[in-house]
């Protein structure tokens, strides 16, 4: 797996993440710097360690799939990235219910961060399969996730829900498509 792969699919496990952080910055009345980190430090964290969970179950079984990773791989992509897009689409109670409680609580934070890197797991157990180098993919993932996140805070903040929706169908686009090119590069032979 070449690293522009490895960024492509970082940045599409991002986009939920990233959301959800435009989401914390719009419901807080400020946003600081350390709010920032915390959201960069749990998410981004939380994205590089459940890709290793993964991996570790991935390694375990890999040698006993390996006639069919290129199609365990095209229905995870796919299908989280297919769950990605049915997640962004709009809904109308979404907008109208207020969040209450502290946007950048730890509890909270720490809910949201394993909430949202749930997909992260899923491409971990791919990633040996496909021999993704793990501590490349480990760092690309969390540090990927860590910037938009933290940058999203800032974002939310400044121009509200209006993309938040939408980075979570750009990620499902971006999966899904990485799905598509694993499978059509192994049918090809190149896999």
């Amino acid at each position: 797996m070449s690293f522009g792969a490895i960024l492509t699919l970082a940045i599409g496990l991002a986009m939920d993440a990233t959301a959800v952080a435009a989401a914390r910055g719009l419901a807080a009345r400020s946003v600081r710097f350390r709010h920032a980190l915390l959201i960069a430090l749990f998410f981004g964290g939380s994205q590089a360690l459940m890709p290793l969970l993964g991996w570790g179950i991935g390694g375990l079984v890999g040698d006993r799939v390996a006639a069919w990773d290129h199609w365990i791989a095209f229905v995870l992509l796919g299908g989280i990235g297919a769950k990605m897009l049915w997640e962004a689409r709009p809904q109308e109670d979404a907008a109208s219910a207020p969040d209450r409680g502290d946007p950048f609580g730890l509890r909270l934070l720490a809910l949201l961060a394993f909430a949202t890197s749930i997909d992260a797991f899923a491409v971990g157990i791919t990633l040996p399969m496909l021999h993704a180098p793990l501590a490349l993919s480990l760092a690309t993932i969390g540090l990927v996730t860590a910037v938009l996140s933290g940058a999203a805070v800032f974002v939310g903040r400044r121009f509200g829900a209006r993309f938040g929706r939408r980075l979570d169908a750009i990620g499902g686009v971006v999966l899904v498509g990485l799905g598509v090119k694993i499978l059509i590069e192994h049918l090809r032979g190149g896999g």
